[in-house]
């Protein structure tokens, strides 16, 4: 934990040197909310909570997250209306549908708040709303690496389980993924809802109408962990080609014995810990870097999972 937490200290200095060794003398009182689209159920998002809490305290600044705890968008909107009310130094938040959100964000900035887009949207989208700037993981880009890679690995023929079909950017990643295996998406993509249950029993049935599909797609561990049961079930774990968005307890277990080939880790502590360190120097200094960061994607294999599998669902 002290590697990691030197590790973190010097991302900070690298953005802007001051900041540690000042904190204490300029920009006293600042406060940021973090709002996301996820639902409670989605232990996902606790890497995201952990960076926000860690970043508030090596620079010393308050956090706060928020989120609406079904997942509803009109409710996030609600909820960066309730966060703007509250006249905030800044507003980190992703965006998740653009045409529902567009409206709460540009009358944020449009108050004096600055914000910064994070995880979902695009980097031409937070110039859109006026945001600062992006930091996340371009969905589509990273659809279409995971679909070469596959490719690559003999997939003909596939199954994308999309838990999040109401956001529209997470359905970008099995867009990607099947032009970068240069095949139709058509029907392969599932709208497979959230419960666990469901999930599986809707993947064995996927697969059991379509005997010829040789890869299967999952977008987080809310899709990949009933999958993994699925397949345990149905006598196919291991033997059908499985690449997965994100990391998570089961997700690493799976890509550890086998039943995953790997997983895109698109770095959410990453996500949040830098949003919060960029805005406090904005705040403190008025420097911001010039261009938008990809936190992603990068693939994680059996090959690479010693540091994963020690912070996994706490930093990873």
């Amino acid at each position: 934990m002290k590697s990691l937490m030197k590790k973190m200290m010097l991302t900070a200095a690298l953005v802007a040197s001051p900041l540690m060794a000042s904190a204490d003398a300029h920009g006293d009182d600042l406060t940021y909310i973090l709002v996301s689209h996820a639902p409670d159920s989605d232990t996902w998002w606790n890497t995201i909570k952990n960076g926000i809490a860690l970043a508030g305290d090596q620079v010393g600044v308050s956090v706060e997250y928020r989120n609406p705890p079904t997942g509803d968008i009109a409710d996030m909107a609600r909820i960066i209306e309730q966060a703007a009310a509250s006249s905030p130094d800044g507003i980190i938040t992703t965006l998740a549908d653009f045409d529902v959100l567009q409206g709460p964000i540009t009358a944020a900035v449009d108050q004096g708040i600055d914000v910064i887009i994070m995880n979902t949207g695009t980097p031409e989208q937070a110039r859109e709303v006026g945001a600062l700037m992006y930091v996340g993981q371009p969905e589509y880009d990273a659809g279409f690496a995971a679909g070469q890679r596959a490719a690559g690995e003999g997939v003909t023929k596939f199954l994308c389980v999309n838990h999040a079909i109401q956001q529209p950017t997470v359905g970008e990643r099995c867009r990607g993924y099947a032009d970068g295996l240069g095949i139709e998406l058509g029907d392969a993509m599932m709208d497979s809802g959230t419960d666990p249950a469901e999930i599986k029993n809707k993947v064995l049935a996927y697969l059991s109408a379509n005997p010829d599909v040789d890869g299967i797609l999952t977008l987080g561990p809310v899709s990949a962990d009933p999958t993994i049961a699925a397949l345990q079930e149905n006598g196919m774990a291991g033997d059908i080609h499985f690449g997965t968005f994100d990391l998570g307890e089961e997700i690493v277990k799976g890509i550890k014995d086998g039943t995953i080939n790997w997983g895109i880790d698109q770095q959410p502590f990453l996500q949040a810990y830098m949003p919060v360190v960029i805005l406090a120097n904005w705040d403190r200094y008025g420097v911001l870097p010039g261009n938008n960061i990809n936190s992603g994607p990068g693939f994680v294999t059996k090959d690479g999972l010693a540091k994963v599998e020690e912070f996994a669902g706490e930093f990873r």
